[in-house]
């Protein structure tokens, strides 16, 4: 039986067992004592006859990155050749270090095979089967984020109220001046276009309904969301995609920290306080907009009030407020889901980012249009 060891680590071979090759690792697996078995290790699985190879990892005391990646890299290895590596008894906070690894994570690291011309057909099935991932990965990830808010509506201690008041800053505070040109342009430019058709018939006096309207129940609540989508979701996902490309997630899953918890629920809910006072603020900016045109039009401010008043009533405004609910939960949501789907390589903090955006203003889009044919059919 062949051994090598070192002061804290030790590479048994146990010979062949029951149609499989057995080896040990015990000790502790670190950046100082990995490199002293990592030939001998990779030497044994690949020169191993049988089609199994069974790591007996129950010894193993502490394993860092390097560790896990001596163990990902014997997997790699004995798959390449056609085989399978299973390890056993390694310590569940290790093994969830292991699992994070997936094998398509290896593209940044072995040399891809070249590329073949593919036709429609299968460019069409695996955009296919890339949504039904997207939207399984989608549904998971919020039962995840329900079961954590509801464990921090539980336990408020739980929450790190300072990374809240933190994002509440960045994400709400700071997107003011953005929401405020975009609102203001935006009422500004609808009462320009809807005061010339209005004019035809001598209706100007109902831009000023038009303006409140549009504003309060559509506009408010879904321009806010796209800003919020493109700025504030995006951010989320280059943040957490850093933190993944650092391996700073697989850090906090080490030490016993959920990142969504951790991570998500304070963006979720800075996300969830901030958007209905950035729609409310969107709203008085797009109102504003529109009564510089009507004043233009040679009626007086207060005629432009009472239009509004009397057009606008409190179930408008409640209504654009509970959209902007949804699309803060889905604006942050998407961003830090990208942020930790992020995989490794140069540009995948990029391509996460990007899919954020898009598949936030999707959703939005969407949900908005349900929320449409929600209040036509319930009369509100």
């Amino acid at each position: 039986m062949a051994r090598v060891s070192s002061p804290v680590v030790e590479l048994r071979d146990l010979g062949e067992r029951a149609g499989a090759r057995h080896i040990a690792l015990s000790g502790r697996l670190d950046a100082a004592t990995t490199g002293t078995i990592w030939r001998r290790a990779l030497a044994l699985v690949e020169q191993a006859q049988t089609a199994e190879v069974v790591l007996d990892a129950s010894g193993i005391e502490y394993c860092d990155g390097s560790g896990i990646g001596l163990l990902f890299e014997l997997e790699r290895r004995r798959r390449a050749r056609g085989g399978a590596l299973e390890v056993r008894g390694l310590r569940p906070e290790f093994q969830e270090l292991l699992d994070a690894w997936a094998p398509e994570d290896t593209g940044a690291l072995i040399a891809e095979p070249a590329s073949r011309s593919t036709n429609i057909a299968e460019e069409v099935g695996r955009a296919f089967v890339q949504i039904l991932t997207d939207l399984s990965s989608l549904v998971s990830f919020v039962g995840e984020l329900w079961v954590a808010l509801l464990k921090a509506a539980a336990h408020p201690r739980l929450i790190r109220w300072k990374d809240a008041l933190h994002v509440a800053e960045t994400a709400g505070v700071n997107a003011l001046p953005i929401v405020a040109l975009i609102s203001f342009l935006m009422g500004l430019i609808m009462a320009f276009q809807a005061a010339l058709p209005l004019g035809q018939f001598g209706a100007e006096i109902f831009v000023a309904n038009l303006v409140g309207l549009a504003m309060m129940r559509e506009l408010g609540p879904l321009m806010t969301a796209i800003l919020l989508a493109g700025r504030s979701g995006s951010a989320f996902a280059a943040e957490l995609g850093t933190m993944k490309v650092r391996e700073e997630i697989d850090a906090l899953k080490t030490m016993g920290l959920d990142p969504v918890r951790f991570l998500v629920v304070p963006r979720v809910i800075a996300a969830l306080f901030m958007t209905p006072l950035l729609t409310v603020f969107s709203n008085l900016l797009g109102l504003a907009g529109g009564a510089v045109v009507f004043v233009s039009l040679g009626f007086p401010l207060v005629t432009f009030f009472k239009q509004v008043q009397w057009q606008v009533v409190y179930g408008d405004l409640l209504g654009g407020l509970v959209k902007s609910f949804v699309f803060s939960i889905l604006v942050a949501a998407i961003g830090c889901l990208r942020g930790l789907e992020t995989k490794i390589g140069a540009s995948a903090v990029g391509e996460s980012t990007t899919r954020a955006v898009v598949s936030g203003i999707i959703l939005i889009v969407i949900t908005d249009g349900i929320f449409s044919v929600v209040y036509y059919y319930l009369g509100i």
